[in-house]
């Protein structure tokens, strides 16, 4: 498991303990298996039919994904020496080299650019399929995480249902006036709507954004090898490739003052 979302899982069983321990009078009060099934089947339910199941099962397996690891520099950093070694290889003509490569490369983008370059296909046309391929890739990974924040949409409302649900029993055995019989179903209007907001913000929100997050990364990546490809296709220079990627991905505090650099003087210090 990434570091960031081990963190994040320790931070909410702190607080849900701190709720659960210090807040109430008996803990098992906020267990309420009612109210919890109306929210997570409602929740569930509604996806499935705003939804179809392919990409249900996708999202599925994209959070395993987001929850195991989080894009690697050193993998983007492997790539882009595989592109510098076959801008070597292009640049002495030797086609076989880069074939040989290509084979063993783990990044289909990489491969599919590489192929039209040794293909001779204009450089315009090489940068309309890659970038059509971002495109692809940029609305299919928004798309998952659409659905986590349409079920966070959804697990509040399904919450104000299983209170509606709860109040409703409730003023049917009002009259009785025995709090044992009361008591369940006013658990059930209150905790319905504290399952919904706790899961709407506590999981299907930040794991929508990890994912959104995740994607801007892929899509950086994919830029810079992109553009690695286009000068590979322009045939460029290898050492002009090698540093330009090196600029490209260079990472600055502030893109517009160095602080390493002294600053110049104010003109209050000038004039005095």
């Amino acid at each position: 498991m990434n570091p960031s979302t081990l963190i994040g899982i320790i931070a909410s069983a702190l607080l849900l303990a701190t709720v659960v321990l210090f807040t109430a009078q008996a803990p098992s009060s906020f267990f309420n298996l009612p109210g919890l099934a109306i929210v997570l089947t409602g929740t569930l339910a509604a996806s499935f039919i705003s939804y179809p199941l392919q990409e249900m099962q996708r999202l599925c397996r994209q959070i395993a994904v987001v929850f195991r690891r989080e894009p690697q520099a050193s993998e983007l950093e492997s790539d882009l020496e595989q592109l510098i070694d076959m801008s070597r290889h292009w640049s002495r003509g030797n086609i076989r080299a880069i074939e040989g490569a290509l084979e063993s490369t783990t990044n289909p983008f990489l491969r599919t650019g590489m192929q039209m370059v040794i293909a001779n296909t204009r450089e315009e046309e090489i940068r309309e399929m890659l970038r059509w391929r971002m495109v692809r890739v940029k609305a299919k990974e928004r798309t998952e995480a659409q659905i986590l924040r349409t079920m966070a949409v959804y697990a509040p409302a399904f919450g104000m249902l299983g209170t509606l649900v709860g109040l409703i029993n409730m003023l049917e055995v009002i009259q009785a006036g025995d709090l044992a019989v009361i008591g369940p179903r006013l658990a059930v209007a209150l905790m319905s709507t504290f399952y919904g907001i706790l899961l709407a913000n506590l999981l299907f929100k930040p794991i929508a954004v990890k994912l959104e997050r995740r994607t801007e990364a892929r899509l950086m990546a994919m830029t810079l090898i992109l553009e690695g490809i286009a000068m590979v296709s322009k045939r460029r220079l290898p050492a002009f490739i090698e540093e330009a990627l090196n600029t490209y991905r260079a990472e600055h505090r502030d893109e517009m003052r160095d602080p390493r650099r002294p600053q110049p003087a104010d003109a209050s210090a000038e004039t005095a």
